[in-house]
This record gives C-alpha cells, sequence and structure tokens, in this order.
C-alpha cells in the first residue's frame, strides 16, 4: 500500500506530475468548472466489491482506482478488521462512510491525501494534562502533512493533520523526533515546553526525489544518466537575481560572471564542443516546465522555479537529440502545494558598491607618473660614474622633470636657481609652473590652471556610484481537488555602479493545471516579462577616465562644458554629462512565453500528453543623436535609428507514454514522441540624417530625415525542424536499470542533402546496495552508471547558411545617365556566399561512467563521474583557392575532444537540537584537445630533425592540433632587461626596462659584419603556454542553522589552471601619445633604476624588432568568496495573531572577496569591474 506510517514508514509516493497540454482556451472553460465547491471524492467513483475483506485490502483498492494517498497512525486505524462492502462505481466519500460506519474513525481530504484519524485520541489528547502541541511546516511556511512526530526511545507518536498540526503527550525532558519522506529529520527537545513549532528541509539527496528528465520524470534511484539537481528553495537566503547565480556552483557547469545592472552570464557543460562560436554554438539548451525555451534566461524569475536540472551526459539529454549536444538545462517552476490559498510576498533592497577594479592616479600619482615617465628620457650610461642612471642627456640635464624639492635637490646636487636655470622661461613664472611645463601640462590649458591653482576632481568617483537593486515578488498558490494553481508577479529595478548602466523588468508568471475528469487534464503556463534592456552608460573605461584629475566636468559657474581637458587641447576630453543631455534611447523588450498542455490517461497504463508552446516577442530600439552638441555634425553625427522586430516561435509534441510494473519487480516506461517547431523573424531599421527643420521631435523624428543621406532595411528569418523520438526504460526489482533511445531529427538550416540525422543513446545501471550480498551498513546506497550517445548540434547564427547569399555591390567608376547626363553608380547583386548542399550536423558523442554512494544512512552522498565526449562534424569555414571566386565556404570538418572528471559530495555534517551543519562540495576538471582540423597536411622536421607528415594547424585563428581551442601560443616573456644588462639588450634594440623575449630558434638570427648576431624572431620563437579557459572548477557551500531560527551560510568558487596574454606589465598605455595629450591613465607598478623589477617594464617599454609589444603569461586562477548570507525564520508565537504563516529576514552580500596569485589588474573572472552587493531581505508566508 501507499500509506505512510509513523512507525519505520516506507513510502511509494505517487508522482502526480501534471504536465498542462491544451489550448488557453479549453483551460479557461473547464477550470471555472474546476472551481465548484463539490468535493473531489464525491466526485471520483471506484467499485468496490469486498465480502469479509480486511480494511487494509479496501484502502489499496481505492489507492489502485484513483491518485489518492492514504496517511494514517497504524496504532489508531485497525487496518484488520474485516468489513463488507458492495459498491458499483460509488463515489470514494460514500466507500470510506461504508468502511468505517460505526467505528471511532473519521477522514479529512487534502488534496490528493485522505487523512485517517481517531475521534477517541483527538478526546484523549485534549484532556492530557502534559500534552505538546505544535505545527510541522516545509522552508516555504506550508504545513506538512502527515509528519511522523515521535518521542524518541518510546512507543509515543502521532502524525501532523491537515494543517500541520500535532498533538501528543510527552515527558518534559523528551525529545521528540520529526521525520517526513524527502525531508532531512529533526530532533527538538521539549525541555518542558507546551508548544513547539519545526521547520523541515527537503532531502535533497533522498532516493525517491524527482528528477525531470525530458518528457517525463524519474525517480533519483531510476537514474542512469549524468544529471544534476539544484533546488533555488535551498539558497533562498542567498538572494539569487539571475537563474545563473542560483546553477553557479553546478559541477560540469561553468557560469560565467557579468558586473553589469542585468546580471547573468555566460554558461558551458563540460567544456568547448566546437570551434565554431557564433549564434549560442557552444550554449546549453533550455527546456522550460517540458518545452523549448528560445528566449533570455532573464525572463524567468529565480523566485518562480521549482527545480533545475542539468543533463550532461549523451543518454540523459539524447531525447531532444538534435539540440543537446552541449548538454540540457531543464527548469520547473512552482505550482500550488497547500489545499489552501498560499500568498507570499518577498521584497529585497541591496546596495552596489565597486569591489575589485582598476584604480587611475589621482592627482599626486599623475604628476609622479609623468616625471618618471619624462625622466625615463634621461636613463643612459654616465660616462663619470659608470652607471645606468639619470643624467644629462642631450640639452635635457640632471633632475631636469623632478619637483625641485630640498631632497631632490639635494639628490642632483643642485640649487634651486640653477634647477630654474635649466629652461628657458618668463622670469615671473614660479617654480610650480615651470615645473609643470617641463611635464607638458600646456598641452591642456585648463590642467595647467588648475594645477596652479590646486584645484582637482575625481573622475574615478564621478564615473560610479552605489546603485540600488530593488527586486519585489507576490505569488498565490494553491492546489484542490480540480486545480492546481500558481501566480506570481515581480517587478525588478537594478542600478550598475558605473552611472547610466540600469536595467528594469516586470515579469509575471500564471500557472494553472485543471482535472477536467478523471481522464484529462488541462493547463497553461503563461509567462509575461517587459524589460528595459539597453542603456547610456558612461564610456568610463576608454574615455572618462583618461580626463586629467587637474579638469573637471564644469566650469566656473557651475555649467557642463562638452570638453573637459578644454579647446585648445589637442585630446579635449569626455564628459559624459554634458553628452547625455543630447542624447536619447528607449530600448526594450516584451515577451509572452506561453506552454499550452492536456494529458489524457488511458486504460493499460497509457498516458498521452499534446504540447504547444507558442511565444511572441516584440523589440524596439530608438535612439537619438542630436545635432545640437557642438562636436556632432548634422550630416554625418545627427542621426534617429528606429528599429522594430517580431518574433514568433512555436514547438510542439505529442507524447504517448506506457508504464507498467508486472510482477512486482518489473518496471518498464515506454516514451514516443513526434515534435514540431517553426521560429519566425521580421525585423526592419531606419537610420535618418540631417533632420529638417528642427529636431523637436527626437527619435519621432524620422520622416523628417534628408532622404540622400537616410537608410533603411529589413530583415526576414524563418526556420523548422522536426523530431522523432523513442525511448524505453527498464528496472528490475529497482537494482538493474537500463535505458535505451532513438532519436531523427530533421532541421531546415542544413543543406537539401542532409536535413535529417539519426541518434543513438543507451545507459545501464546497477544499485549494488540493493544486492542480498551486500551487508556493509556503512555505505547504504551505491549505484554504479555507464552510458555512451550521440547528441547534435544546430545553433547556428545564420539560419540559411547552407545556402548562396545574394548581397548589394556597386560599380563606382561612375556611370552616365542617359536623361540628365549626371555621374551614377551602378548597382548590382552578386553571390557572395557559396552554397553547400552538403552541410550537415555537427555530432558530439559521449562515454560517461557514475558512481553514486550514499553514506550512514545517506547523511554523506557523493557522486562521481568521468566522460569522454569527442565532437566531430564540426561547422567550420575552409578556405578555398582563388579560382571559385570565393574565400571560403561552411562546411564540416575536424574533431574537438573534452574529457573530464566529475565530483559532488553533501553531507549533513551536524544534526542536533540547536545546531545543524551541511556542506556541499563540487570539483571538475575538463581536457579539451583539437583532434582534427581540415585535413590538409604539412611535411616538417621535428625537433630531433626527422621529417613527418603531420595535419596543418590553423595558425591565423590559434587553433593547433594537439591542444586546446583557447591554446596560448605566443613568444615567451622571461623578465626585463636590468641596468648591468645594458649592451645586451641593445642586441636586441632596446635598453633595460624593456621585456626579454625569448629566442629559441636561432638558425635564422641575422649575422652582422663585426661578426655580431642580431636575433630574428618569428613564429618558429613561439611557444604553448597554457590555455586561457579554465580547466579546473571547484565550489564549497556551508549552511548553519543555529537554534532553528537562525541560519547563517557561505559559498565560494574557484576556476584554476587558465592564464592570460596581458600587456599591462609593458605600461605601453603609459606613451607619448598619453603624455602629450595630458590623459591619465591606470595605476601600475613600473620599472625605474631606483625600483628595478623582473615583473613591470618601465614606462612605455618596447618589445624587441619585430614584437613592439609582447604579451607576458600571467596565471588567471582566483578564489571567490561569493556569497555570505544570514537569515532569521520569526518564532510562530510571533506570527499566528498577524495571520502570517512563516516571516523571515535575511541579509546577503554577494562577491565579497576574491584573492588571485598575479592577476592584479581589477577583478581576476572579467578582466574589469566586478561590483559587490549588500542585501536586505524579508520573505512573508499569509
Amino acid at each position: 500500500m501507499k500509506n505512510i506510517l509513523y512507525q519505520e514508514s516506507i513510502v511509494e509516493i505517487k508522482h502526480l506530475f501534471r504536465m498542462m497540454r491544451n489550448t488557453l482556451l479549453a483551460l479557461f472553460v473547464f477550470a471555472g468548472t474546476a472551481f465548484a465547491t463539490e468535493s473531489y471524492s464525491q466526485t471520483m467513483k471506484v467499485t468496490v466489491v469486498a465480502d469479509n475483506v480486511s480494511t487494509g485490502k479496501v484502502i489499496s483498492e481505492i489507492e489502485k482506482q484513483t491518485d489518492y494517498l492514504f496517511v494514517y497512525n497504524v496504532n489508531e486505524v485497525n487496518l484488520k478488521r474485516n468489513v463488507k462492502v458492495n459498491a458499483q462505481n460509488k463515489s470514494v466519500a460514500e466507500v470510506l462512510n461504508k468502511v468505517f460506519e460505526g467505528t471511532d474513525i473519521y477522514y479529512a481530504m487534502e488534496g490528493k491525501n485522505i487523512m485517517l484519524m481517531s475521534k477517541a485520541k483527538d478526546g484523549e489528547a485534549a484532556q492530557q494534562a502534559n500534552k505538546v502541541t505544535g505545527i510541522v511546516k516545509d522552508a516555504n511556511g506550508e504545513p506538512v502533512i502527515g509528519a511522523n512526530v515521535t518521542v524518541r526511545g518510546q512507543s509515543i507518536g502521532t502524525i501532523t493533520d491537515i494543517d500541520g498540526r500535532f498533538v501528543l503527550d510527552a515527558p518534559k525532558e523528551a525529545v521528540l523526533q520529526i521525520t517526513y519522506i524527502g525531508y532531512v529529520s529533526q530532533e527538538v527537545k521539549v525541555s518542558g515546553k507546551r508548544e513547539i513549532n519545526v521547520v523541515l528541509k527537503e532531502d535533497s539527496e533522498m532516493l525517491d526525489e524527482v528528477v525531470v528528465v525530458g518528457y517525463g520524470t524519474m525517480k533519483k534511484k531510476d537514474l542512469t544518466g549524468a544529471v544534476s539537481q539544484i533546488r533555488p528553495a535551498e539558497l533562498s537566503n542567498e538572494a539569487p537575481k539571475t537563474v545563473q547565480d542560483v546553477l553557479r556552483g553546478t559541477a560540469g557547469l561553468r557560469i560565467g560572471f557579468d558586473g553589469s545592472a542585468k546580471g547573468g552570464g555566460s554558461m558551458q557543460v563540460r567544456g568547448q564542443r566546437s570551434v565554431y562560436s557564433d549564434g549560442g554554438h557552444n550554449d546549453p539548451l533550455i527546456i522550460l516546465d517540458g518545452m523549448i525555451f528560445y528566449g533570455e534566461l532573464s525572463e524567468i524569475n529565480p523566485n518562480d522555479i521549482s527545480q533545475i536540472d542539468v543533463l550532461k551526459d549523451a543518454s540523459s539529454a539524447a531525447v531532444y537529440g538534435a539540440k543537446a549536444a552541449n548538454g540540457v538545462i531543464i527548469v520547473t517552476t512552482k505550482k500550488g502545494r497547500s489545499e489552501k490559498p498560499v500568498i507570499n510576498f518577498s521584497a529585497n533592497i541591496g546596495f552596489v558598491t565597486i569591489g575589485d577594479s582598476r584604480k587611475v592616479y589621482d592627482s599626486h600619482g599623475y604628476l609622479k607618473y609623468r616625471e618618471d615617465f619624462y625622466t625615463t628620457d634621461t636613463y643612459g650610461i654616465n660616462a663619470q660614474t659608470g652607471n645606468y642612471e639619470a643624467y644629462q642627456t642631450g640639452n635635457t640635464p640632471v633632475g631636469y622633470y623632478s619637483r625641485p624639492t630640498e631632497t631632490n635637490l639635494n639628490k642632483y646636487g643642485i640649487t634651486l636657481e640653477a634647477w630654474k636655470a635649466q629652461s628657458n622661461q618668463d622670469g615671473s613664472m614660479s617654480t610650480e609652473e615651470i615645473w609643470g611645463r617641463r611635464l607638458g601640462l600646456q598641452a591642456s590649458d585648463i590642467t595647467l590652471n588648475n594645477f596652479l591653482l590646486g584645484k582637482t576632481f575625481d573622475w574615478y568617483d564621478h564615473s560610479f556610484h552605489t546603485g540600488l537593486n530593488q527586486d519585489y515578488n507576490v505569488s498565490i498558490s494553491g492546489n484542490n481537488e480540480k486545480v492546481n494553481y500558481y501566480l506570481s508577479l515581480g517587478y525588478l529595478s537594478n542600478e550598475g555602479v558605473a552611472r547610466g548602466n540600469e536595467y528594469s523588468a516586470i515579469r509575471s508568471n500564471m500557472k494553472l493545471n485543471a482535472q477536467i475528469t478523471s481522464w484529462l487534464n488541462v493547463g497553461a503556463n503563461i509567462n509575461f516579462q517587459n524589460r528595459t534592456d539597453g542603456d547610456i552608460a558612461t564610456n568610463w573605461e576608454s574615455q572618462i577616465l583618461d580626463n586629467s584629475p587637474f579638469t573637471s566636468p564644469y566650469n566656473e559657474n557651475g555649467e557642463l562644458v562638452p570638453h573637459p581637458m578644454g579647446e585648445n587641447a589637442y585630446w579635449k576630453g569626455y564628459n559624459f554629462d554634458y553628452d547625455r543631455q543630447y542624447l536619447d534611447l528607449d530600448k526594450g523588450f516584451t515577451v509572452l512565453n506561453s506552454i499550452l498542455t492536456a494529458k489524457v490517461t488511458l486504460p493499460l497504463g497509457i498516458t498521452y500528453s499534446f504540447n504547444v508552446s507558442p511565444r511572441l516577442q516584440y523589440f524596439h530600439d530608438r535612439y537619438y543623436r542630436s545635432s545640437e552638441h557642438p562636436d556632432w555634425q548634422a550630416e554625418t553625427d545627427d542621426r534617429v535609428n528606429r528599429e522594430q522586430s517580431k518574433r514568433f516561435d512555436w514547438s510542439l509534441n505529442n507524447t504517448i507514454t506506457w508504464e507498467h510494473i508486472f510482477a512486482e519487480k518489473h518496471h518498464t516506461i515506454l516514451t514516443l514522441v513526434q515534435e514540431a517547431e517553426e521560429r519566425q523573424s521580421w525585423a526592419d531599421r531606419i537610420e535618418a540624417r540631417n533632420i529638417l527643420p528642427s529636431e523637436a521631435l527626437g527619435f519621432h523624428g524620422t520622416a523628417n530625415g534628408d532622404k540622400n543621406l537616410s537608410s533603411f532595411r529589413s530583415t526576414d528569418t524563418r526556420e523548422t525542424a522536426c523530431g522523432y523520438l523513442a525511448r524505453l526504460f527498464y528496472s528490475y526489482n529497482d537494482t538493474y536499470m537500463a535505458t535505451f533511445s532513438f532519436r531523427r531529427d530533421g532541421y531546415s538550416a542544413f543543406g537539401t542533402t542532409n536535413p535529417y540525422a539519426n541518434f543513438f543513446s543507451g545507459a545501464l545501471a546497477w544499485t549494488f546496495t540493493n544486492e542480498n550480498f551486500w551487508n556493509w551498513k556503512p555505505l547504504s546506497s551505491g549505484k554504479l552508471r555507464v552510458s555512451f550517445g550521440q547528441n547534435g548540434n544546430r545553433s547556428l547564427a545564420d539560419s540559411y547558411i547552407a545556402l548562396a547569399n545574394l548581397s548589394l555591390g556597386k560599380y563606382t567608376q561612375g556611370y552616365i545617365n542617359s536623361a540628365s547626363g549626371a555621374l551614377m553608380d551602378l548597382k548590382y547583386l552578386f553571390v557572395s556566399r557559396l552554397a553547400n548542399p552538403n552541410l550537415q550536423w555537427e555530432k558530439t558523442t559521449s562515454w560517461n561512467v557514475g558512481l553514486d554512494v550514499g553514506f550512514f544512512n545517506n547523511r554523506i552522498n557523493a557522486s562521481m563521474e568521468y566522460y569522454v565526449m569527442p565532437t566531430t562534424d564540426m561547422i567550420m569555414n575552409q578556405s578555398l583557392p582563388d579560382f571559385t571566386g570565393f574565400n571560403s565556404i561552411t562546411t564540416n570538418l575536424g574533431r574537438i575532444e573534452n574529457r573530464g572528471f566529475e565530483l559532488s559530495i553533501n553531507s549533513r555534517n551536524i544534526e542536533k537540537a540547536n545546531f545543524q551543519w551541511e556542506t556541499g562540495f563540487t570539483f571538475s576538471v575538463n581536457k579539451n584537445t583539437i583532434k582534427k582540423l581540415y585535413g590538409e597536411y604539412e611535411t616538417i622536421v621535428d625537433a630531433l630533425g626527422n621529417t613527418i607528415v603531420k595535419e596543418r594547424d590553423d595558425v591565423t585563428n590559434g587553433w593547433f592540433i594537439g591542444h586546446p581551442v583557447s591554446a596560448i601560443w605566443d613568444y615567451k616573456v622571461t623578465g626585463i632587461w636590468q641596468k648591468d644588462e645594458v649592451k645586451e639588450a641593445a642586441k636586441y634594440s632596446q635598453r633595460p626596462g624593456d621585456p626579454k623575449v625569448q629566442n629559441i630558434y636561432t638558425d635564422d638570427d641575422k649575422v652582422n659584419a663585426d661578426g655580431s648576431v642580431t636575433p630574428v624572431y618569428n613564429n618558429k620563437d613561439k611557444q604553448f603556454m597554457g590555455e586561457t579557459t579554465p580547466p579546473i572548477h571547484w565550489s564549497l557551500r556551508n549552511s548553519f542553522t543555529i537554534f532553528k531560527d537562525w541560519v547563517f551560510s557561505f559559498n565560494m568558487y574557484s576556476y584554476m589552471g587558465h592564464k592570460s596574454l596581458d600587456t599591462n606589465y609593458l605600461n605601453n598605455d603609459n606613451n607619448y601619445s598619453q603624455i602629450t595629450n595630458c590623459r591619465n591613465v591606470y595605476t601600475k607598478e613600473y620599472w625605474t633604476v631606483d625600483n628595478p623589477s623582473n615583473t613591470y617594464a618601465r614606462l612605455s617599454a618596447q618589445g624587441p624588432t619585430g614584437i613592439s609589444a609582447p604579451a607576458r603569461v600571467i596565471d588567471r586562477s582566483f578564489i571567490r568568496l561569493e556569497n555570505i548570507s544570514l537569515a532569521y525564520n520569526i518564532p510562530m508565537k510571533f506570527l499566528e495573531k498577524y495571520k502570517i504563516q512563516n516571516a523571515k529576514i535575511f541579509t546577503t552580500v554577494r562577491n565579497v572577496a576574491t584573492w588571485s596569485k598575479e592577476w592584479e589588474y581589477g577583478d581576476p573572472e572579467t578582466g574589469g569591474l566586478a561590483p559587490r552587493t549588500y542585501s536586505l531581505g524579508i520573505n512573508l508566508t499569509f
């Protein structure tokens, strides 16, 4: 039977996963009847004919014929009592009334649960002098029905009712044990208390956990593939603002860091599969509630997510065949759980500040670096001392560029008057002005004047601010006998740390599921978003921070100026606030994504499901740039751009599932699927220039543009696809499992001869701890898995890539119009791309071996995976000979292999009444290797002098056979030339302070007439020095529950083993162009004669002849303390009088700290900004 018992209860949970399958119209027609007051127990009919049969057998028969689950206490309900029932097509209520007629047992309904309770027990409990009462709820504040509440070491116990309440007699010093299938058990000391409230956490490691695997669900214990599951509810205290924040830390999944107001980040499962990167070609497939999701993840509100399942190997992802080569991420949204309506409100307010970032010089540092820059030009070997130092060179005396402080004058042995006399100037000039002019400050008159006045401005502080983030969400959910519903509305408003960087969105979700009859279930999931997806942010990185610290965005009258550096300066500077007055932007998306479903339950365990998912997306981009700005000309810069597009996508599938258990040990699931989809888009863009007679209409004035200077274009696309799937799952005695699938897919973007492809997969699993011979008790569960399969990749930037392309050209030599005699350009169409009718699917094959183990009654759970995933027939551009008339053709070539290892460990380290400690750890390592490219071979001489034939590398794109796609191949910088290496550096046309570059191939070096050798650098001197993609990733999360109501957690992650080519050490942005224009630069260490470094070069350093700016390899490995959170669950005794079920206050700090051994130029993950967020939130459940 399926009963929940409070003594050693074992439940076979009947999964009621209702995928909504019909049109929206049908949903609302039938949903009205679903809210009728007549209960489901009165309408659900059963047939039970029993003569002197036990009560237990009658209950089992009702469960077989319905979706009901009976919950009761075996000490209260006599299952052995024989009854006589003759019910032909009677309601469940009528049958139960007959069965328990004349007893003290009564029943109560809660969704699909039927509670059996004793009236006598209730009466006794009310009279007990030492009774303990309480409520058991889950993390969302909803009551847990049928939870077992027992006194440890005694036979006293009860179960919770439909409101999650319990009452029992317990000694004052007793310890209560609260258990429920799928939740972590808890122990609570009574300590004389009369009321005890308990919040149970879901046990993510329970083997009965439901995992979404595509076109259905499975219990975790039945899985044969590599699947990771994430439950956002467990991270609610961390306030994740994007889906990527929820997924961060998943084994085998690399999430990029996006520091903008919008957030998010790229995603990659088990390495880069292809050298083709356009069109999201290496991104995983996203599935939302069972259907392909074509939108951005920002459209999904993390607060609406129930769980996310990541399918990583070919076996688990094979059901999606053509689209699943890069893995599959399945997002399942929430649904109603409680019969009573549950209202949840959450508010989160955060402040965003700068985390790791690069600074520019303040006024003191700005002058010092200019002084050192010019002083560098005076370095040389002093004939008098024989030392390499600053001394008089040509017309530049010693100490010329140094500030005439007493220390500096004594250093160079000169007087102030002698220092002044080193240059010709007006006798009325102050010492400061003389020095400022020697440093070139006169190139910007404002810079020089403000320097003399001591007026400075902090452009760095002006470019950034403390951004305000706001996130408000409200949801209403419920579940009765006829309807399951979840409605939500959210508003998000984020400001980035860079001024002008803003993002806002309104998101709503409506999920309804109606049980129309005992055999028909219909539903809809409608997701809406309206977002602003563009801003006019400060161009802080390349312009605004270049302004001299002795300039200001305002003049003496407090008015904004267009040119902070001055009107007479060669580079006049950049003032974002001034420019912003002449710009306007309105850009955003409106998206309606829907999933309409119907499910028909047929005899013999067969179900038919129909699912259709239409998606409508509108995009608008309106931009205005006024010619009233003094630097913007009407005919070139004055413009109005208006772009609007519409995209309509739909996909549907028909699914037949047959599930059958025979002889109690043989479990079979057969799934057949037919799919079809279409994607269409229409886009139009107008660019109007020289708006006449007035620009007063802003971006509404396109009709007034000069027709000869304006332009317009339109782009329409259409693509179609179809697929067929057959999958068979078989399990024997929950010990031996097998899954086999076959899928055939077609896609319109491939060549006419290869639009279809077939994909196979198979997986086997063995739960060896279920064997009779297994008796090692510490290992409570163990399963070995092995899988093989193949998936395809069809993600392309151009859906017409296999076809020839027509482009517009013109003959510019001039064509005489016979009517007017004027010269004209002759326009024509030409074939700009060669068609390839043989273009076919890119394919990824996967071998995976996995081991899942649980120790000490699953308090410690671990999962290990080893995989090999070669990708063949990569979509690439192959060069063509000139006589073809084309440079290249898109075709299928090459092979890339990813192989790696993954480890996930989850443990409940301490489980005490007032203290719990849980840990989650993941570790991933992936090796990416190019095995083949174009199939072109060359003859070379190897390092041993042997002549060999090898496949040719693609040096232009940096792809090398036997190395990762992101391999670093360049000259190796070994250090910095020092003061005692003047002559050696001169051989390379360098001097001390310049970088040393290793010259490993010397056969082509130039021998001079005097016998000296001049090194020659070319590709033969380059070396492999690592890769830019991190091969190693690990994460660690710890959660501590203190005194039941306080929860403290932290999360950290690391990417390791990757490197970066970097030229920051060269200080070559501190060059003469920057100096002569008085620009500011980023602060960096640099080499001087007084501060010789073997890591940092001198200001404006130069590489050897032939390599102007050699990059140095820097280790980018880092560890990030990503999140610290603290939450307080307000006790129920303070909430009940306000009718609040649950209240939680939490605070979070994201991007707390980052550690990196070598990288020092901003954040090591982004290479620039990485904002830090401080947030405070509240969550209320009514």
